[in-house]
């Protein structure tokens, strides 16, 4: 699942965060797989506003089937959270071992990294997201912001003209008038 756009508002005041994946009402507490009902209790508990009971859930998964990369992102999720950043930045990072042709791991390890004060980190995961899926306007956008972070310009307004594009084409329009916005005020 991915994470909600919250496009990073003009010079980063709000970089989307990661969300855990949603609890499947079809996926059994008591499924027949037990890191699975350990991920589907961490993610329930999760979404009750209890992310250290989720964690240890997400714990228990991770210890019965150690590549399970949904345990280590919903569990990233559930440390960023708490505030735990390097910790959720090492998740991720477990999860991209596991599979490294998942953009999203990349893209959500992007904004940890943001988050954690890694730039030059964030703006690679990004990247390399992008190369993964390049038609994922939230990654560019993303993306184009930390440019303008770092002072890039150029670098960042093409980035959201890109995203703003990708936005139009897939019918994402209030997306699409958010990165307009942003365009619009990183040229001021």
């Amino acid at each position: 699942m991915k994470a909600p756009l919250v496009l990073l508002a003009l010079l980063l005041s709000a970089l989307s965060m990661p969300t855990a994946v949603a609890a499947s009402p079809s996926l059994p507490v008591n499924t027949t797989k037990p890191a699975e009902s350990h991920n589907y209790q961490g993610t329930t508990k999760f979404q009750q506003g209890d992310p250290r009971g989720a964690i240890l859930e997400f714990d228990r998964a991770i210890s019965i089937d150690p590549k399970y990369a949904e345990a280590y992102i919903n569990r990233a999720v559930a440390k960023l959270g708490l505030g735990d950043k390097q910790g959720a930045i090492s998740d991720y990072s477990r999860a991209i071992e596991i599979d490294p042709q998942d953009a999203l791991n990349y893209y959500n390890r992007g904004v940890a990294k943001f988050d954690a004060g890694d730039k030059q980190g964030a703006l690679s995961d990004f990247n390399r997201a992008i190369a993964i899926k390049p038609d994922d306007a939230e990654s560019y956008c993303n993306r184009g912001a930390v440019k303008l972070s770092l002072g890039n310009k150029k670098g960042g307004i093409a980035d959201l003209n890109a995203g703003a594009k990708l936005f139009r084409q897939q019918g994402q329009m209030s997306d699409y008038q958010k990165t307009i916005e942003l365009i619009r005020q990183a040229k001021k």
